[in-house]
C-alpha cells in the first residue's frame, strides 16, 4: 500500500459529530486523498471514499463492493455471532432484489398520494399544539412525534406504544465498538421486545386476506413470508431506522440550517413553490445518514489505489453531500440550488432508500406549515448532537417560537 494514502484521520470517531467540527476533515480528504486509508481505529482498519463521483462509482458495483451481513453488513462496526441481521439492505443480489420487490409498492405513487393527505392533516395538529413563546427541544416536540406517527400508521402500530417505537430504534441504530456480552445482552433483550410485539401484528395480518399496508405484505409474500427470526427481527428494525432517524434528523436540521442561513425561510415565504426543492436541500445539507458501509469481494482498484478482497470500505455520504466539486458553495443551505436532488443522502443505485419518497413527503408537509403560518422559530441555547458516526442528528435542539 502507498503510504502516502495513509491518513491520519479517523472519521469514525463521534467528537468530530458531537463537536460539530467533521466539515474540514472531510473538506481536506477530498482536496488531498479521495480514496484514504485507516490502519486503526475503534472500529478497526478501513477505508474512506469521501468524493460525490467516487461513492456513486462503488455503489454502481454492487457485485464488487458487497452489503450482505455475512460480510459485515451495513455500518463501520462489524456484525458478530448473533448481532449478524439479515435484513434486506444488508443483502447483495439475488435476495436482496427479491425482498425490496416486496416493500417496495407500500411506497409506490398511488400509496404516497394517499397519504399525502394524512401527513398534512397530523402536521397541522401538532404545529397547533406547539408551545408559543417558551423554549421547548424541537427533537422531542417535533420531529420524534412526527415521524413515530407515520411508522404507527405504517405498521398499524398503536399510539399509545410509540414510545417503545422509538426506544427500539435508537437501539437498533446504535453504531458503537463496544462489543461487551453486557451491552449485547441489553441489545437483543430490546430487539426481541420489538420480536415479539410485531410477531403479535403479523400473525393478526396473516390470519386475515392480503392487503396492501407493508406488513401484509411481508406476511403474505413468497420472499419474506417465511423468514426466521433473526431475518423478521432485522427487517423489522431496518424500517423502523430508515422511517424514524433519518427523516427526524432532517426535520431537526432544516431549524439549525434556517438559523444559520435566515435567507433561506426568507425566500421559502416568497415562493412556496421551492418547499420540494428545500426538502432535497436539507436531506443533501444534513446528510442523516453519515455513512454506508461496503466489503471487497475481490482484489479491484479505485481511483488508482488497490484494494484487496475483505477489506471494509465506508462510504461517507456526509462528505459526498458537500462535495464542492458538484455542489457549487456546498456548506451553503440554498433552497434554490438547481441541483439538490443530486445528493446521494438516500444512498445510490440498487441500495437506494425504498422509503426516500414518504420522507420527502414528510419534510414537505413540515416546511410547508412553517411557511404557510410565517412562522419565526430561534434556536435559544446549546445544541446537543447525537454522539454517532453513522447517523448525523440532534438529542436536543432548544428553540422558541416567536411568531406564527
Amino acid at each position: 500500500m502507498d503510504e502516502k494514502n495513509i491518513t491520519p484521520l479517523d472519521l469514525s470517531d463521534t467528537a468530530l459529530y458531537v463537536e460539530n467540527r467533521w466539515e474540514e476533515p472531510f473538506a481536506e480528504l477530498r482536496r488531498t486523498k479521495p480514496v484514504s486509508y485507516r490502519p486503526d481505529s475503534l472500529y478497526g482498519a478501513y477505508w474512506s471514499v469521501v468524493t460525490h463521483d467516487l461513492i456513486q462509482e462503488v455503489e454502481n458495483k454492487p457485485d464488487i463492493y458487497s452489503s450482505s451481513y455475512t460480510r459485515g453488513g451495513i455500518t463501520i462496526g462489524d456484525a458478530l455471532g448473533e448481532r449478524e441481521f439479515p435484513n434486506f439492505i444488508a443483502m447483495d443480489r439475488p435476495r436482496h432484489t427479491e425482498q425490496r420487490k416486496v416493500v417496495q409498492p407500500a411506497f409506490n405513487p398511488s400509496e404516497m398520494l394517499r397519504r399525502t393527505v394524512e401527513i398534512k392533516r397530523r402536521t397541522k395538529e401538532l404545529f397547533e399544539g406547539l408551545p408559543r413563546g417558551e423554549v421547548f427541544n424541537w427533537v422531542n416536540h417535533v420531529s420524534v412525534p412526527l415521524t413515530i406517527g407515520m411508522l404507527c400508521i405504517l405498521f398499524d402500530f398503536p399510539w399509545e406504544e410509540r414510545h417503545d417505537l422509538k426506544r427500539w430504534s435508537d437501539w437498533a441504530s446504535e453504531v458503537t465498538p463496544d462489543t461487551s456480552e453486557e451491552r449485547r445482552a441489553r441489545y437483543l433483550e430490546q430487539m426481541f421486545q420489538m420480536l415479539a410485539r410485531f410477531d403479535g401484528i403479523l400473525a393478526d395480518k396473516k390470519a386475515k386476506p392480503a392487503a396492501g399496508d407493508l406488513l401484509s405484505r411481508m406476511i403474505h409474500s413468497d420472499a419474506m413470508g417465511n423468514m426466521d427470526d433473526m431475518e423478521r427481527l432485522a427487517n423489522i428494525a431496518l424500517l423502523i431506522v430508515g422511517g424514524n432517524d433519518t427523516t427526524r434528523n432532517s426535520m431537526s436540521g432544516f431549524i439549525e440550517a434556517c438559523q444559520l442561513f435566515p435567507d433561506a425561510l426568507a425566500m421559502l415565504k416568497a415562493d412556496s413553490s421551492l418547499i420540494p426543492n428545500a426538502s432535497q436541500e436539507i436531506i443533501r445539507w444534513q446528510s442523516p445518514v453519515t455513512h454506508m458501509r461496503r466489503t471487497v469481494t475481490e482484489d479491484t482498484i479505485l481511483d488508482g489505489q488497490r484494494l484487496a478482497a475483505g477489506d471494509k470500505v465506508v462510504l461517507w455520504y456526509i462528505s459526498g453531500n458537500r462535495d464542492e466539486a458538484l455542489f457549487n458553495d456546498a456548506a451553503h443551505f440554498d433552497v434554490a440550488r438547481t441541483n439538490a436532488r443530486r445528493h446521494i443522502g438516500f444512498g445510490h443505485g440498487v441500495h437506494r432508500c425504498v422509503g426516500a419518497r414518504l420522507a420527502e413527503l414528510q419534510l414537505d408537509a413540515l416546511i410547508g406549515e412553517i411557511v404557510s403560518r410565517n412562522m419565526d422559530i430561534r434556536v435559544e441555547g446549546e445544541i446537543e448532537r447525537l454522539g454517532s458516526c453513522f447517523l448525523h442528528g440532534f438529542v436536543n435542539l432548544p428553540v422558541r417560537i416567536v411568531k406564527g
